[in-house]
């Protein structure tokens, strides 16, 4: 068996701490330091047999090695990211600034939902229109990464998260004077056209602001960094729907839309005072060279990269789980008035869109605890290996993927269906139903940051690529499939695909290292 404590210069664990005659000998502890940032995710694969020296340190693989795959780890030589050393309070503060921007698209994207009756009556269409260009809003957002992050690339990160601001709070504005238009066909037109621009800004913060953290969190503080971020994405969606129920009571549905743009207005002014531009190595020159020419900028506006990475077996698989879950997250949001309102006899958007709270509450624990949770089991495996690998902190979701997302479903839907337990019941299912929603959620995306260090962007825009094309089909089906064939039946759908995310993600926890050796062999995968 390979001595993984053992390295040039310094004795190996057994000579340090050679057993006393009065003490049983302790089993050995393996330990070898967390591999870098730059390729925490990428380690080099070699043959079992190739014992040519590495530089850092190398792992052995075969039978003694766990479950490596028969090859060896090495950790190349990397400078750590200087911005590891940023005071803590420096660090909080960008997570507040990038979590409060990113909240502020997120609120976006379902604040309309509960008053599609309200906005069809101004601009005189029907509920189904305002519903179809709520979904096709969620669709541009998870396109946005193809607008945004080649503008990151050639502008730099800042300048882009600053232009992306000021388009999405102009977009808002110009969607809620839509109603002003003189002619009624024009409102609809501007209302549309207004709404669906103000998405393609949308994930392109979720993507940036995750990729800014990971920039300056160390490994085993990331999952914990990545969960108060995500409580701007998932208090946006919970919380838009109530606080848009509450306002529409007393105001007209406009006032929503002002809010939104006092939300944006307020992050583009911190962003522009307190984020920091993060450069690479070598982004200068890169930038340099793709702005010399028009070939050059088109050229960065390809989305290649990005699909190039859903090659990669263990990222398409990530990517599929993200979806199935968003899928049960935003069926979860887009139903409740429809359902709750003919049940339970409630007349007015205010007493529907306190519904809301629950999932809300669920969502901010959920995210803060898996967080937490994903970085203590990256630390456990650490302990158990003396190495980490990224696919570590999916062992974190098993329990909400395989147990408690599809109990509270299956409980929520079916006693709706039956109407049994009254309203306390989906009240207290949506909530744990929310809450492993996101316990789940916090380590797939932590690993998507983390997985390919040097194209985490794209892997990141992947994610919410799928993750929002599959919003799109579930806020878009959930109310017909529910007219159509229950909400019981529904709800099951919806935890076989729960299901399926859990066996995708096993799959990339216990054989994600070998994904990404195969892909290394067959030199696949590279944006």
């Amino acid at each position: 068996m390979y001595d993984h404590a053992s390295r040039p210069g310094k004795p190996s664990s057994k000579e340090e701490d050679a057993p006393s005659p009065d003490k049983p000998p302790e089993p050995p502890i393996t330990r070898i330091p967390s591999v870098l940032p730059d390729a925490e995710t990428s380690p080099a694969a070699t043959s079992a047999n190739n014992t040519t020296p590495a530089s850092g340190y190398a792992v052995g693989g075969g039978e003694d090695g766990g479950d490596n795959g028969g090859a060896n780890l090495r950790r190349a030589s990397t400078v750590p990211s200087p911005h590891f050393a940023l005071p803590l309070w420096r660090k909080s503060v960008i997570i507040m600034i990038t979590s409060f921007t990113a909240l502020s698209v997120a609120f976006a994207s379902t604040s309309l939902f509960p008053l599609t009756s309200e906005i069809a009556g101004d601009l005189g269409t029907t509920p189904v229109v305002v519903q179809v260009t709520n979904a096709l809003v969620l669709f541009t957002m998870g396109c946005s990464g193809f607008v945004w992050a080649p503008v990151g690339r050639l502008a730099g990160r800042k300048q882009a998260w600053i232009g992306a601001s000021v388009v999405f709070l102009l977009c808002t504005a110009g969607t809620a004077l839509a109603p002003r238009a003189a002619e009624e066909k024009t409102r609809l037109k501007i209302f549309v056209a207004m709404r669906i621009l103000s998405g393609f800004e949308g994930t392109f913060f979720h993507v940036t602001g995750q990729t800014w953290l990971a920039d300056i969190f160390e490994p085993t503080q990331r999952g914990t960094a990545t969960g108060f971020f995500l409580l701007g994405t998932v208090f946006g969606p919970a919380f838009g729907p109530c606080i848009s129920g509450i306002m529409v009571t007393y105001a007209a549905w406009t006032s929503i839309l002002w809010l939104q743009c006092a939300m944006i207005g307020v992050g583009l002014v911190s962003s522009i005072f307190f984020l920091p531009e993060i450069r690479r190595p070598g982004d200068t020159e890169r930038r340099k060279a793709a702005t010399s020419s028009v070939l050059g900028i088109l050229k960065e506006f390809n989305p290649s990269p990005v699909f190039k990475v859903m090659l990669l077996p263990n990222v398409i698989l990530t990517d599929l789980t993200c979806g199935l879950l968003s899928w049960s997250q935003y069926t979860l949001l887009a139903a409740p008035r429809h359902l709750l309102n003919p049940r339970f006899h409630l007349t007015t958007p205010l007493v529907s869109g306190l519904f809301y709270i629950a999932p809300g509450i669920g969502f901010l624990l959920g995210t803060v605890v898996g967080g937490k949770f994903s970085d203590m089991t990256v630390i456990k495996w650490i302990r158990i290996r003396g190495f980490r690998l990224p696919q570590d902190r999916l062992n974190s979701g098993m329990v909400s993927f395989f147990f408690v997302i599809p109990a509270s479903c299956l409980i929520y839907g079916w006693g709706l269906q039956y109407e049994v337990g009254g309203l306390a019941l989906p009240i207290v299912t949506a909530f744990f139903y929310a809450g492993g929603l996101l316990m789940a959620f916090a380590s797939v995306n932590t690993y998507c940051a983390e997985v390919l260090p040097k194209s985490r962007t794209e892997v990141i825009a992947s994610k919410y690529f799928w993750q929002y094309t599959f919003s799109t089909a579930g806020s878009g089906t959930i109310v017909p499939m529910i007219d159509a064939i229950g909400i019981g039946p529904a709800s099951t759908i919806g935890v076989a695909f729960v299901l399926l995310g859990g066996v995708l993600t096993f799959i990339t926890a216990k054989f994600g290292l070998q994904m990404q050796h195969w892909a290394q062999r067959k030199g696949v995968g590279s944006p």
